[in-house]
């Protein structure tokens, strides 16, 4: 079993080896691979054979794809709309509202238990009070909140005042994500996101008062005119306020697929080592204030749910991330949402008149998706088993699975050795344990087993896995 609690080794040679660019993972096979042949009709015929069988039901997750933003962040790279027009967010909540009856319609009724429910963008805190009070209305009179679930938020503390935040507690949501990226003036300038400390902490301290579960601030590093420094301040006044957890993201500078980081220099960016370095900063501040290391970019308290699911084996990964709930459905709404349900994904189409034409004509907004097989299951086990825990056992693909490990993964299991001999993983007889140095480089170590990406690798496409 791995130990959690272990010392996350950085290696600068080691990354420097490894760090290709690759997958995140929050899906396998990736959103890349989905393609038309899985439209709408395969989509309904997936709701309705949950409906004929209910043995195979589990509670569903429900994410919401709110997109609208008032301003534009230079790094983003999210599917947003840029806008102040409060008409065009009233007129998509008319249109979620025809999702949300369309896609039920294929359920049963009876079937509406819900566990995880987020909210995501774009900027959801766009929505007027009574725009959200609609929203979450509208999903109550389809689906049934369990006491006790997982109900989140992406919030933008610039958009966000203390009314605010009490209303999200009245509407049911326990956990917040707080996007700060950096508190340097000079990095907040460049990337066109100008957010004090004060507005911000004012809204930390508004949910905790308001009794939410989980808080979470987000961080960039590698941001134009970002420097050690610079993020060693940002990082103390985030630990200042002890956050529940934390994610140190990378960001990816791709202009050539998102037109928004045009607008950032080359020149501004730190250079490779000083992305390290900025990177070994705040692992080293994060251990040393005591939280632990979940994976890839995610650090929790060892009392938080997301610790406390990795350390029992429970800890899951979707597309909003590490999660505390594995078993789940995810049906999606929105422009550019993917859902899971079963051995299938599916995504919804990217702009807005497309969106309001298929519903319109009655058609779920469905336009590409996939359909696992059977080694796609197999793989995408191994990957969820490596990504959240850290190692896998063959006994236990074995007994699921009714293959041969060894045999089955001959190819991958020898492409592992040159990373065994440098340190990042030990192959014993009958198990893979990553080891603190490789827990940086889950994602190449996944990738091996990513058979889709072996038969086509362009891998331009994927950020830096570090």
């Amino acid at each position: 079993m791995a130990t959690f609690t272990d010392p996350l080794v950085f290696d600068p040679a080691l990354i420097h080896r490894f760090d290709i660019n690759g997958p995140r993972y929050t899906s396998y096979p990736t959103a890349d691979r989905f393609g038309p042949e899985f439209d709408a009709d395969a989509y309904r015929r997936r709701l309705e054979l949950r409906r004929d069988n209910p043995q195979d039901r589990r509670p569903f997750s429900l994410y919401f794809h709110l997109p609208f933003c008032t301003t534009i962040c230079y790094y983003c790279a999210c599917n947003k709309i840029i806008t102040k027009d409060h008409g065009r967010s009233a007129k998509y909540l008319k249109y979620l509202g025809r999702e949300l009856a369309l896609q039920t319609s294929y359920l049963d009724s009876e079937d509406n238990a819900v566990e995880q429910l987020h909210w995501g963008g774009g900027t959801p805190t766009f929505l007027s009070h009574e725009e959200m009070r609609q929203l979450m209305d509208m999903t109550r009179r389809h689906f049934r909140l369990l006491e006790g679930g997982e109900y989140s938020i992406e919030v933008d503390p610039r958009k966000v005042d203390r009314a605010t935040v009490d209303l999200l507690a009245e509407l049911g949501f326990n956990r917040m994500s707080l996007g700060v990226q950096d508190f340097d003036e000079t990095v907040q300038k460049a990337v066109n996101r100008i957010q004090s400390e004060d507005e911000t902490f004012a809204v930390i301290d508004a949910a905790r008062a308001n009794g939410f579960k989980s808080i979470s601030i987000d961080l960039i590093y590698g941001l134009p005119k970002q420097s050690v420094e610079g993020f060693d301040r940002t990082l103390d006044r985030v630990l200042s306020v002890s956050p529940d957890r934390l994610s140190i993201y990378n960001y990816a500078h791709l202009p050539t697929l998102f037109k928004p980081q045009r607008r950032i220099l080359d020149v501004d960016l730190p250079s490779p080592d000083g992305r390290l370095h900025i990177l070994s900063l705040a692992i080293d501040k994060l251990m040393s204030a005591g939280y632990v290391f979940i994976g890839m970019d995610h650090f929790a308290k060892p009392d938080d749910e997301l610790a406390v699911a990795q350390r029992a084996g429970r800890l899951h990964r979707n597309f909003q991330g590490y999660s505390t709930h594995s078993d789940c459905d995810m049906l999606s709404f929105g422009i550019t949402s993917i859902g899971k349900v079963g051995a299938t994904y599916s995504q919804n189409v990217k702009t807005l008149d497309e969106y309001y034409d298929r519903l319109d004509n009655g058609i779920l907004p469905v336009f590409r998706g996939i359909e696992l097989t059977p080694d796609d299951v197999i793989r995408r086990a191994i990957i969820q088993s490596l990504m959240c825990h850290f190692e896998l056992s063959f006994a236990a693909f074995e007994k699921t699975y009714g293959i041969d490990f060894a045999r089955y993964f001959a190819t991958e299991l020898a492409d592992l050795e040159e990373m065994g001999r440098a340190g990042l993983l030990r192959i014993e007889p009958g198990r893979i344990v990553v080891l603190s140095p490789g827990r940086m480089l889950v994602r190449a170590i996944s990738m091996v087993f990513d058979a889709r990406l072996r038969a086509n690798r362009p891998q331009n496409r994927y950020s830096k896995v570090i």
